[in-house]
């Protein structure tokens, strides 16, 4: 494709905007929802943060940081808004960053998947997921990439709020530091490598 010299649209910008990508995490801001279920995407994003000794900065709708990665800019962002009303943040931040949907992806947790087990899709339906659902009402749809990390469904009847707001227990303790690394590869791998083949190397 040949641009004009001079145009808005160039194949230097062309290529800048291609190499741009934007990853939320979901969670509550609070030190009272810290280590819950719901934040398993504020907790993965802050340990990614903490390995490449970056600092999130509070912005609007939520806290940002810029991660320089093999020659990709990485926005990383924990919406302040409540999980439920995260739809405000990602819709603002990828209008602000000028970020397309195939190079969006939000860390999720999932009550239908078994405690640490990974699964990325390139769209889907929220699944019951208010933060999810919210997105795709702010964003206008479900096709955009997310990342789901199981926690599995240990609750009896009535409770799930209660489950998802709850602590890890010690056995998920144990094993969260390690599933965690798993799911930044899984991050990171979109970045670079484009979703088919992160979910090829990453699901299951």
């Amino acid at each position: 494709m040949r641009y004009k010299k001079g145009s808005a649209v160039n194949s230097k910008g062309v290529l800048k905007a291609f190499m741009k990508y934007l990853i939320i995490g979901l969670g509550n801001p609070g030190v009272e929802y810290e280590l819950t279920r719901h934040n398993i995407g504020f907790l993965i994003l802050d340990r990614l943060a903490d390995q490449k000794k970056i600092k999130f900065e509070q912005g609007r709708y939520g806290f940002w940081t810029l991660l320089k990665h093999k020659g990709r800019s990485i926005y990383l962002l924990k919406p302040s808004t409540f999980i439920n009303l995260s739809g405000r943040a990602v819709n603002y931040w990828m209008q602000y960053l000028k970020v397309a949907k195939p190079n969006m992806m939000v860390i999720t947790d999932d009550l239908a998947l078994p405690y640490g087990k990974l699964r990325m899709r390139q769209k889907g339906s929220a699944g019951g997921h208010n933060g999810l659902k919210n997105i795709e009402e702010l964003i206008g749809g479900q096709d955009y990439p997310r990342l789901r990390f199981g926690v599995g469904d240990d609750y009896s009847q009535g409770r799930q709020i209660d489950y998802v707001l709850s602590p890890f227990n010690q056995k998920e303790m144990e094993a969260l530091v390690l599933d965690m690394d798993c799911a930044i590869d899984a991050a990171l791998t979109f970045c670079t490598q484009g979703i088919e083949n992160t979910m090829n190397q990453f699901n299951g």
